[in-house]
């Protein structure tokens, strides 16, 4: 064991991009094989014949995946949980780690007060509790109750409220941002943001979505403290020539707002993904919208009192409603590479960026120094065959 750290605190990686920085890295791995001296390559690179020499043959390196926007995994809801689920949970999020994903936002749908707030106690027990081998949970993405009817989707229309202050400090009491990091609202129902304000000083992240909102209601509510828009394109006016809407906000607004990307390719046409990415550079972040089925075959499966029909990666209500996805944040990462040719974009869209809407916006390099390689990402693209993958880099002796 000392003879195998020794070679590791010699074992010098050169020759691998890190996204969105130019130009070739290299870095050094310690006795406990943490990401040491991330530094430019020297010019010329380092020769092959330096000890214990890894030619990372300009694959990129990367944080693990960070998902603001996951229902549940394994056929398990993160907004029905019970007590009894909680090993079955902590199980899953080791399967969830193996799968690249370093942490989710566990988001929890419009539902009853009562429920919401019984998953949210949980969601903190679990917290607690894990373990490094675990994604970790974040606080929890409220993706509702305060929607528009209108734009509710696959959200009970029965559990929707009126956006008011008092209703929703009546939900959030007793839970900190450590409990809630994000909260999906239609900003039309709160026109004097009365409860964007209050979130915002709480700490916590304000996203726009599942609403009717103009491009003026987005656009002042973005200059209020709103900093994403939750899967762009779905449950929201279109981006039109004569109305622009919330996307048209979000990508034009003076200060950092992210749009959230559902990348499967059917709630989205590629084609439109590839344009959000060209429209608003540096602003796309992907997040997956799974549902409980992800990580199971395809089939029927229950969602409270409803049923929803998994076919080819897509989750749809009885009525043909469309409720989410089974495809996971880093396939979603390797599909939108495929569409735009851009796989740094990808990266980016599902590792650092997820970051920085959460306000933790190091740089890349920051990110990398002091963390274990086994939980970093090691990306291939192949450009012949248009092809982006992922793996977990293991030291070599």
């Amino acid at each position: 064991m000392q003879a195998w750290r020794a070679a590791m605190a010699e074992l010098h990686c050169h020759h691998l991009r890190l996204p969105g920085e130019p130009g070739f890295w290299c870095f050094r791995l310690d006795e406990q094989g943490m990401v040491r001296d991330v530094r430019p390559e020297p010019s010329p690179a380092v020769e092959s014949r330096q000890p214990h020499h890894w030619d990372w043959q300009g694959d990129w390196l990367s944080p693990a995946a960070v998902d603001l926007q996951i229902n549940g995994l394994q056929g398990l809801w993160f907004g029905h949980l019970e007590a009894e689920q909680l090993d079955s949970l902590r199980q899953a999020l080791v399967w969830l780690r193996q799968q690249g994903v370093d942490a989710v936002c566990p988001t929890l749908i419009t539902g009853l007060p009562a429920r919401l707030r019984r998953s949210l106690v949980l969601l903190r027990r679990v917290r607690q509790q894990q373990g490094g081998a675990e994604a970790r949970l974040l606080g929890a993405h409220l993706e509702g109750p305060f929607l528009a009817v209108n734009k509710r989707g696959a959200h009970p229309r029965r559990h929707v409220q009126s956006l008011t202050l008092a209703h929703l400090k009546q939900l959030m009491d007793g839970f900190s941002t450590e409990d809630v990091a994000m909260v999906t609202m239609a900003p039309e129902l709160d026109p004097r943001h009365e409860a964007l304000d209050w979130l915002v000083e709480q700490g916590i992240v304000v996203s726009l979505g599942h609403t009717e909102a103009n491009q003026m209601q987005a656009t002042a509510a973005f200059a209020a403290g709103a900093r994403l828009l939750t899967h762009t394109f779905n449950a929201m006016p279109p981006l039109h020539h004569r109305a622009p809407g919330p996307i048209a906000a979000a990508a034009m607004a003076s200060k950092p707002v992210f749009l959230g990307l559902i990348a499967d390719g059917v709630h989205v046409d590629p084609a439109m993904a590839v344009l959000l990415t060209r429209m608003a550079p540096g602003r796309v972040v992907l997040v997956s919208d799974a549902l409980a089925p992800y990580g199971l075959a395809e089939g029927h499966y229950p969602w409270g009192r409803r049923w929803i029909t998994v076919r080819q990666g897509t989750c749809r209500l009885e009525g043909g409603t469309m409720a989410g996805t089974t495809v996971g944040i880093l396939e979603g990462a390797c599909r939108l590479a495929r569409w735009s040719q851009q796989p740094e974009e990808a990266i980016l869209a599902a590792t650092v960026r997820p970051r920085a809407c959460l306000g933790h916006g190091a740089t890349v390099v920051q990110h990398l120094q002091g963390t274990a390689l086994s939980r970093l990402l090691r990306w291939r693209w192949q450009p012949q065959a248009t092809r982006l993958g992922w793996a977990t880099p293991q030291p070599r002796s």
